[in-house]
């Protein structure tokens, strides 16, 4: 595939600085730019790449003043970063149309009772169960497990080693990505007098509305009863615990590692940081913000809070004990200091009480 820059300028509303006719076949990061690729510039720590990257065509803000000489063809946007992801979701349409593939490989299985709509590609050694739908243009790569009775609406794509279980419901347009699994059974076990664990049979399933994106290695259990919800647009991460009963609101993106204990409920709009842990039960507000490493034992009522820290605290009480934090040393030495200097002042007074009772 091959633009000029004009091209990519009418189609992003941006204008030119430099040669529209000048031509592009790749995109690349700024810093590794070469002739015939195209980059953008949103962050001002990548400003002084500007003025050595190769890249034929770079896409920078419309207000962006160089401070020094550059090669490239500027394209100007009122967004660079938006205005280049939207490329690269083009480019990515554009490669995947180029190798798309349909139809049902030999080496797969697919019960008979199981429905299968137009143009879906089934990979090598998929195994689709009984009572199966899975919805038109859906993509399941090799070793792909759906369980019995489960339900893909379309455009959905599963990677390599997706293992669903029986009666999941997956929305369309869904992406989740290698070795992720779905419906597995929540940690539910009652103790007994003895000591020993009864487990507790888990009979839910798992939703996972439209528009959601799953990493690779990422577990959502089944609900003891009724549904874990995975709401509309979710984002989320590699390496994350999604228990039993859990609830994500939509549009909330969940970051590597991060652990939601059961019946917890996350408003829509939320951000989870990196290595957060979610006790359960809880219920969070719409548009909550958490730090990387916080930890949450309660309710958050309030949207549109920032918390950090563990236990958390909300972000400016967090910034205050953080500051302190780093100079308790010192502060413990000079608390060690004044209380020497309280003691001796002490001793000095009982001296001299002493002396003018006599």
């Amino acid at each position: 595939m091959q633009f000029t820059a004009k091209q990519i300028s009418e189609f992003l509303d941006g204008s030119i600085d430099g040669n529209p006719d000048v031509a592009v076949t790749e995109l690349s990061k700024i810093e590794d730019g070469k002739e015939g690729s195209l980059s953008f510039l949103s962050n001002p720590k990548y400003e002084n790449f500007l003025y050595s990257t190769r890249a034929s065509v770079v896409i920078v803000s419309k207000d962006f003043a160089p401070a020094q000489s550059y090669t490239s063809t500027l394209i100007r946007v009122d967004n660079p970063y938006s205005s280049f992801t939207i490329l690269l979701d083009k480019y990515n349409e554009a490669m995947n149309a180029q190798s798309a593939q349909s139809g049902i490989d030999k080496l797969a299985f697919v019960h008979p009772s199981a429905k299968i709509g137009k143009n879906v590609f089934i990979d090598a050694f998929a195994y689709v169960a009984e009572g199966v739908i899975i919805g038109d243009g859906c993509r399941l790569n090799a070793q792909t497990f759906v369980g019995a009775n489960s339900k893909v609406g379309d455009n959905s794509t599963f990677f390599p080693g997706v293992k669903v279980y029986h009666n999941s419901i997956i929305g369309s347009r869904v992406t989740v990505h290698s070795n992720t699994v779905i419906g597995s059974d929540g940690f539910g076990f009652a103790p007994q007098k003895d000591g020993t664990y009864n487990k507790i049979p888990q009979i839910g399933n798992v939703i996972i509305e439209d528009d959601v994106e799953i990493g690779a290695n990422t577990t959502v259990d089944r609900a003891t009863m009724g549904s874990t919800i995975v709401k509309k647009g979710a984002k989320i991460d590699n390496l994350i615990q999604i228990a039993h009963n859990v609830e994500i609101g939509e549009n909330t993106v969940l970051a590597a590692q991060s652990g939601i204990s059961g019946s917890t409920k996350i408003g829509p709009n939320s951000v989870v940081g990196g290595q957060v842990g979610i006790a359960g039960h809880l219920t969070l507000a719409k548009g909550t913000q958490i730090g990387a490493q916080a930890g949450i034992n309660f309710n958050i009522t309030e949207e549109d809070k920032q918390w950090h820290g563990s236990p958390a605290q909300p972000l400016r009480n967090w910034m205050r004990a953080s500051v302190i934090f780093k100079h308790l040393p010192a502060i413990e030495k000079r608390i060690n200091t004044l209380e020497e200097e309280l003691k001796k002042l002490t001793a000095e007074l009982e001296k001299n009480t002493l002396h003018n009772e006599r």
